[in-house]
């Protein structure tokens, strides 16, 4: 098996939902589903939080995640990348002599990340270099508009009459987690060998306004709901 690494990248400054990292979702900071998830996988050798706030630290380590070491200030500015984390974070580590053959990101105000998710995602390792959560998306972006000076048009106007099921699918980033071998990892956590792990639209929900944490609220009920 892959010696594996879960870094939850989550740096104190936010600036749309201010403290959002350890906001309470549901009732325990929204961090905690995510090391939650990574710690009930049982596929980590570590499960480390990345973050430059002494309380997203605290609250990392209450709920089981371990905080070896802070997260420098130039990889958490505003500019800083998730891959100049994981550099980071990768590099401490091998100071410390220890090495990983695979990594997977998570963020922390992702709750609708699970067990099973991230196992069939490192079970793509086997056979590519990577994987990640994709959702498809929810209008045929093939019959998308555009706008200009106010006025509506067609971006595809060759597709205003195709029907909706005879359109080629186009799917987006989930925003929860990213697998890669840490052998491949140069300059994106996506590369060319990386596997796609398809969710439904409810079980996604990108949280950077207060309508979508609420909505991310509503979500997550339903789907315990029905399990």
């Amino acid at each position: 098996m892959l010696k594996s690494i879960c870094i939850i990248p989550a740096r104190g400054g936010s600036k749309r939902i201010p403290r959002k990292n350890i906001r309470v979702f549901l009732g325990k900071p929204i961090i905690a589903y995510s090391i939650k998830a990574a710690l009930d996988s049982g596929l980590f050798a570590t499960v480390m939080v990345s973050t430059d706030d002494q309380e997203i630290a605290e609250i990392s380590r209450d709920f089981g995640a371990q905080t070896p070491f802070m997260r420098s200030a130039k990889s958490s500015d505003d500019f800083a990348t998730t891959i100049d984390v994981v550099k980071e974070v990768l590099t401490k580590y091998q100071e410390q002599g220890l090495h990983f053959d695979a990594v997977c990101v998570i963020y922390p105000t992702a709750p609708f990340v699970n067990v099973a998710r991230l196992k069939e995602g490192f079970e793509k390792l086997s056979d590519f270099g990577g994987s990640m959560p994709v959702t498809e998306f929810s209008f045929p972006i093939l019959r998308s508009f555009k706008i200009s000076n106010h006025r509506l048009s067609y971006q595809w106007p060759e597709h205003e009459k195709s029907r909706s099921q005879d359109l080629e699918k186009f799917y987006h980033d989930a925003g929860q987690w990213y697998w890669i071998k840490t052998a491949i990892l140069k300059d994106s956590l996506v590369t060319n060998n990386t596997a796609a792990v398809v969710l439904k639209n409810i079980e996604v929900q990108d949280i950077d306004q207060e309508e979508d944490w609420r909505i991310a609220e509503l979500k997550y009920e339903y789907l315990q709901s029905i399990r």
